[in-house]
């Protein structure tokens, strides 16, 4: 019987998370683009703080244009900045793009705008427009600047600095040796006050202040250069950008952050609660009969686990079948095999991959199996829900048979003769009775006692098929047995 509610649950699981590989974005998505021969473009805003959301909309386009070949993804920039978590997950993401990139700045690009910024093949300005001050800053939660100490402080600096030095690289990869330092340098100038850049007698940027550029300042040519200062031109708006790149006549995609990426920042943020919680409800309905609502909150949690991870662009459908996969094996052990071998054991770690794959970054073009600092962070936070599932049935183990409602469920008082419950018919009469085990004993099965099929129990331990076993006790409807000593050979 428990062998079987175990199984059933487990198909529970796997029923809900085809669910949640089956359910689509709650979002609309529009209709594929045309194939007439026009080049495509994908668009991207980025407008207002660079968050989660938007790493998962960046993911999800530019997944897209590297699929259908776009002809270049543009990224439109109005930002004060933002999280440098979700720049550095973007400025990744982008280095495994094959399509070209471009930044169009609208108004401001400020601090993570600015690093994303440099971090494309060419940066076009809007009138008006300015980029840098990329110092990074830490917010207190109601949005003021909180004052760090020395040594914190120049540790985040340099941090930002070797991130916008990257960028800058990343951005200038089609450069020579000399323009792709000079890039860095100016990046960094970005970032670090003590940085003075100069040309020929021209002071860009002085020492003792961050370097901020205007649309004319950064698309300023000098003596003895080829190529402008920071920007590639100054544009009115995004169709006078693509007549620029020779894109005039490009279908336009673009890709906003919808209300299902602004939710599913917070599932992957909580990642390990998801599965504690899920696994918790699981624990609780094994130890108490019938089917409640413990158990479709933990399927629930479970489902949206996956469903979040799967908007965020981090778990894709083969991770979700490598989990369902996992779960089929472990409820076939159950079922159908005796004890828990390599098919239960086999399943246990498909689930456990399935899971952390799910929280693993997926990049265009990333190689087939994650490197480590792709699966670091899924491991601590895999991890994490590990343990905090074995503290939580811990606990649970000594509170709930405690409650209201695990006494309501159970039976407390003993249903003996002299209270009115007289035992099934016979079975004190079977008390010494030998036979063997009909099926696996682990601990409840069949066994044929005197050529009789009956439900028995052990006292917790395994039995396999063929055990020779002897009745030694009944309670109400229910036979215990144990397994009969094999006499060994007699010694002289």
């Amino acid at each position: 019987m428990l062998i079987r509610m175990k199984a059933k649950w487990l198909l529970a699981v796997l029923v809900a998370a085809g669910t949640a590989v089956a359910a689509p974005n709650t979002e609309p998505r529009p209709a594929p683009p045309s194939t007439g021969g026009r080049p495509l473009v994908y668009v991207i805003p980025i407008r207002g703080q660079i968050e989660l959301a938007l790493l998962y909309a960046f993911r999800r386009g530019v997944a897209e244009a590297e699929e259908r070949k776009a002809s270049a993804v543009v990224l439109v920039m109005d930002t004060p900045g933002g999280r440098l978590d979700a720049t550095r997950e973007i400025i990744l993401t982008m280095q495994r793009l094959s399509v070209p990139t471009y930044t169009f700045v609208e108004k401001d690009a400020f601090s993570a705008g600015a690093f994303i910024a440099l971090a494309t093949e060419h940066i076009y300005m809007a009138p008006g427009s300015v980029i840098g001050a990329a110092t990074p800053m830490l917010l207190t939660p109601i949005g003021g600047v909180q004052q760090l100490p020395e040594a914190v402080e120049e540790k985040m600096v340099s941090a930002g600095a070797a991130l916008i030095r990257a960028a800058a690289e990343q951005g200038g990869k089609g450069l020579d040796a000399d323009e792709k330092k000079f890039r860095s340098e100016l990046a960094e100038a970005m970032v670090r006050r003590s940085i003075e850049i100069r040309i020929g007698d021209t002071v860009i940027s002085p020492a003792g202040q961050l370097l901020t550029l205007t649309c004319e300042e950064a698309a300023r040519t000098f003596p003895g250069r080829a190529l402008p200062l920071l920007s590639s031109g100054t544009v009115a708006d995004l169709p006078a950008l693509l007549s620029a790149v020779g894109l005039a006549d490009a279908e336009i995609r673009e890709f906003k952050v919808t209300r299902a990426e602004r939710l599913a920042r917070f599932v992957a943020g909580l990642a390990p609660l998801f599965l504690i919680a899920g696994a918790l409800g699981l624990y609780i309905e094994f130890k108490t009969p019938g089917f409640g609502l413990p158990g479709i909150l933990g399927i629930l949690c479970l489902a949206i686990f996956f469903w979040g991870h799967h908007i965020a662009g981090l778990a894709g459908r083969e991770d979700i079948l490598i989990f369902l996969i996992g779960v089929l094996l472990v409820t076939v052990e159950l079922v159908f095999f005796p004890g828990f071998g390599f098919v239960g054991v086999g399943g246990l770690l498909l689930m456990g991959a399935g899971l952390l794959l799910a929280m693993v970054l997926r990049l265009p073009n990333s190689p087939l199996l994650p490197g480590w600092p792709d699966l670091e962070w899924p491991l601590f936070q895999l991890s994490a829900a590990v343990l905090g599932t074995a503290v939580g049935a811990v606990l649970l183990g000594r509170v709930l048979p405690k409650t209201k409602l695990f006494r309501r469920l159970t039976l407390d008082a003993a249903t003996d003769h002299p209270g009115g419950y007289p035992a099934a018919a016979g079975l004190p009469a079977r008390l010494g009775k030998t036979g063997h085990a009909a099926t696996s004993l682990r601990p409840s099965g069949v066994a044929l006692i005197e050529g009789r099929r009956m439900d028995v129990l052990t006292r917790g331990e395994y039995l396999t098929a063929g055990t020779a076993v002897r009745v030694v006790a009944t309670h109400g409807a229910q036979v215990v047995v144990e397994a009969v000593p094999v006499a060994g050979p007699e010694t002289p």
